[in-house]
Formats: structure tokens, sequence, C-alpha cells
């Protein structure tokens, strides 16, 4: 196939460049560059099956060729990101997928849209299934993000619906893993940035909001699998093993060997920041027979590693 992957110099869309490489595809990875970075792709330099264009999907997407399947990537994700760009973060889930879906309508397309645990806000229900509508908070801070993509989830079951396009949407549940950010502000390079730096890792509040850590290649191998599938609803793709941020602390300084400990801080918290987070990932499993591999201390050893590389290179 040749797959256009918008956002392919982000976080997560690089580590796909990678895998539809290595499983002997074509890529283009398209991407305005606003929070991905040329040094997560500069690896795929001179290959020649690999193409990056410089372009803000926001704007008409044009594209010669075939083109097999487009994964719709691009958005800022941290709230540090998505609040330093509220504007761009509601542009990109509304005209961006208007135009990656007008992209894969016209090259007939499979098309398969990144969305987020977001969509559910701050839930009411627990753990999440797909089934569950949310409970957002459309004008509070973290709304521009949340709502960009719950309007983008539904613009694409329209596309489905009205144009019969094959379609997918993934909702991505919290990942982690090499070529995160260090000052993106979620809790991992948080954490990790602190500890590889011999610091006390920051506990906002008490530490008793919960997230589910998946390493990023488990999301990968959950996305391929989707997108290979019939199926056109919704999936979550996220780990159930559900941990409090303070034992997450812990773990994070064990397997760093951080002997700092821990503070508390009750500033810097976001409004509307969930308490919980967990998916229900059943549909994942019976559907896509997706299960995530890499255990949470295996996965950070891993991305600890990477963290280290990036600060002894800037030092």
């Amino acid at each position: 196939m040749r797959v256009l992957i918008t956002g392919g110099a982000g976080f997560i869309g690089s580590h796909l460049c990678d895998r539809f490489l290595s499983d002997s595809h074509r890529v283009v990875a398209v991407d305005n560059l606003i929070t991905g970075t040329q040094d997560n792709i500069s690896h795929l330099a001179g290959n020649r099956h690999f193409e990056f264009v410089y372009h803000d999907v926001s704007n008409f997407i044009h594209l010669p060729g075939q083109i097999d399947a487009v994964l719709h990537f691009a958005s800022p994700a941290s709230p540090i990101d998505y609040l330093k760009y509220p504007i761009q973060t509601l542009k990109v889930g509304a005209l961006g997928t208007h135009n990656a879906l007008g992209l894969a309508r016209a090259k007939r397309a499979r098309f398969l849209l990144a969305s987020t645990s977001e969509v559910y806000g701050d839930p009411k229900v627990h753990p999440q299934s797909e089934d569950y509508a949310g409970n957002v908070d459309p004008v509070g801070p973290r709304g521009v993000y949340d709502e960009a993509k719950r309007y983008a989830e539904a613009l694409v079951m329209a596309y489905h619906r009205q144009h019969g396009m094959d379609t997918r949407i993934v909702r991505i549940f919290n990942t982690y893993g090499p070529r995160m950010r260090l000052d993106d502000g979620r809790v991992v390079p948080n954490f990790v940035g602190q500890a590889i730096r011999g610091e006390a890792l920051t506990v906002y509040g008490d530490g008793s909001q919960t997230r589910c850590f998946q390493f990023i290649d488990d999301l990968v191998e959950g996305v391929v699998r989707l997108l290979d599938s019939g199926f056109v609803e919704p999936v979550n793709i996220g780990t159930t093993r559900e941990v409090s941020i303070l034992d997450f602390a812990k773990v994070v300084n064990r397997v760093s060997a951080n002997p700092a400990g821990i503070v508390f801080d009750d500033g810097l918290r976001i409004d509307g920041d969930p308490q919980t987070r967990k998916p229900d990932a059943s549909r994942a499993h019976d559907l896509l027979d997706w299960r995530p591999q890499v255990a949470l201390e295996d996965g950070l050893t891993r991305t600890i590693a990477y963290f280290r590389q990036v600060i002894n290179a800037t030092t």
C-alpha cells in the first residue's frame, strides 16, 4: 500500500511510519511541525519508500498518485500544546479532518481517525466503554481538544454514512514511549525528566487520580489491526492496568533508580483534568484479538533510556 499519515513527524505518527515501512508499504508523512519534529523521522531520510511533505492539513490537501489508506494523526495532543494553540487544535480537528476525509474519498482510500479517550471527558462511568457518551465541558480549557476530537468522530461517521466511505476510529488512551517531548507537559516526560536529573518527582494534588499507561508499540499494533479490520465504530485501544499517579511516580523512581523521592504540589493543574481514566477494552480484545504485550516496567525502561540519550545530547 501507499499510506498517508498526517502528523507523521509526531510522537505516534513517526512510530506508525516505521511500522508501515517495516511491513513493506510506502509512506507519505504530512506535518506542519507545530508540535512534531523532523528529528523523529530523520532516520528515514534516504529511504526510497518514504516521503515527507511539509503542510498544514487545515488547508486543502493535494497529493498526486495513488493513496490506499489515510491515517489522520495530526493534532496537538498534550494540554500544554493545545492550550498554547487552541485555535489550531480546533481547526485541525474540524478542517483538517474534513480535508483528510476529502482526500481519502477522492483516492478511494481507507480512512482512520486518531481520536482520544478525552472524548469521555471527566467520566462518570468507569471503566469507559465505546457506547459511553462522555462528560465533556465544551467551554472549559480542555474543551478545545475534547470537542475537536468529538466533532472529528461525528464527521468521520457522516462521511461513512453519506458517502459509504471505509472508515475507522481509534480512541487512544494514555500512551508513552520514545520520541515524546521532554517539555510536552504530560506525566511521563515530566516524571522521567525529573528522575533522570535526580530530582524529586512532582505529583499534583494527592496523586490519587488514575491512568492506564500503554507503551507505543502496543498502540501501533492496535492501530494496524483496526485498519485491517472491517469495523467502523470507535474502538478503545489502551491497557486496563490502572495505576494512581502516586504509584506511577514510585514505579518511575524505582525503574530509574532515582533516590530523590516525591513532592506534592497543588498548583499547575488544568481545570477539568479527569480524576479517573480506564478503558473497557473488550471490543479491541474480541474484534481485533489485541492485548497489550509490553509491561509497564519494561516500557519505562526503554523510555528512560531514550530520554537519557536526549538529555545527554543537549548537555
